[in-house]
């Protein structure tokens, strides 16, 4: 089979120039094309240069769409408005699309999808292995426990992201939530401040902290009488979501419509 022809969205961006380099080094994978938007400093320089790897030949365009005809996916870590937009595209074209953008609102999870009806969608808030072996035992030590022991989910990440909880952290959350087979909205608390009073039996707290150059740190607390057992992951570098996106883009070729997760990719059921 011949290398599959991935897309890079953001390629100027951080989490774009360390794709660039997870593709380049993969094997059965290759980088068939590069796009920003259109203010970007990076739309007309070479992708290679760009990733720090010299020059390869790709120039960093604005259009998607011209791109789709002769490549298999696009991978995507940007931001909702342009990751609702590339999914439309990418449905049209009939190809794959790898989503790792967080911070959608109900609106963009169903354009999402849709799209998922026409093209084969992996989506994950981390695409990271061990963060997707951490959902998986966050749910299995949420259904053993109970409600006697409190749930708290405590992420930190760099001072440049823009949402909270990260997407990981809801990710963790849906886990224990599906563990207890309670509705995560139903029983989800962020930002407590003030007079909040007593913690109420079965919410799932999340605590968000923001600073210096953290790639993402994430623990799931399960606090009960006398004793509490955290699971813990931290990332030390964005190389580790990048591998795991080509790894998902590569399964995902020849999948069938629909829209897939990391676990699935992982074959860890869903968590």
């Amino acid at each position: 089979m011949s290398d599959m022809r991935l897309i890079v969205a953001g390629a100027g961006g951080r989490m774009g120039r360390t794709l660039i380099q997870a593709i380049t080094a993969a094997d059965g994978a290759v980088v068939a094309g590069a796009v920003d938007a259109p203010a970007s400093a990076a739309v007309g320089r070479d992708a290679g240069e760009l990733a720090g790897l010299g020059r390869n030949g790709i120039t960093v365009t604005t259009d998607v769409t011209a791109l789709l005809a002769s490549a298999d996916a696009l991978v995507d870590f940007t931001v909702p408005a342009a990751s609702v937009i590339h999914a439309e595209i990418v449905a049209r074209a009939g190809k794959i699309l790898v989503l790792g953008t967080t911070g959608f609102s109900g609106e963009n999870e169903t354009l999402i999808a849709e799209a998922a009806k026409r093209a084969v969608v992996v989506k994950a808030g981390n695409f990271s292995m061990g963060v997707n072996l951490l959902a998986a035992l966050t749910r299995r030590v949420a259904a053993t426990l109970g409600e006697d022991f409190d749930i708290e989910i405590v992420e930190m990440h760099h001072n440049k992201k823009i949402d909270a909880p990260s997407g990981t952290a809801l990710m963790l959350g849906r886990a224990a939530a599906d563990g207890r087979g309670v509705n995560l909205a139903q029983r989800s608390i962020r930002g407590r401040d003030g007079e909040t009073g007593a913690r109420n039996k079965g919410d799932i707290g999340f605590a968000s902290l923001r600073g210096g150059t953290v790639v993402g740190d994430h623990s799931v607390i399960f606090a009960g009488t006398a004793e509490r057992i955290e699971l813990t992951h931290k990332a030390e570098d964005r190389i580790i979501f990048a591998r795991g996106a080509v790894h998902a883009a590569l399964w995902a070729r020849g999948q069938r419509p629909g829209l897939y997760s990391m676990a699935d990719v992982l074959g860890l059921g869903d968590v």
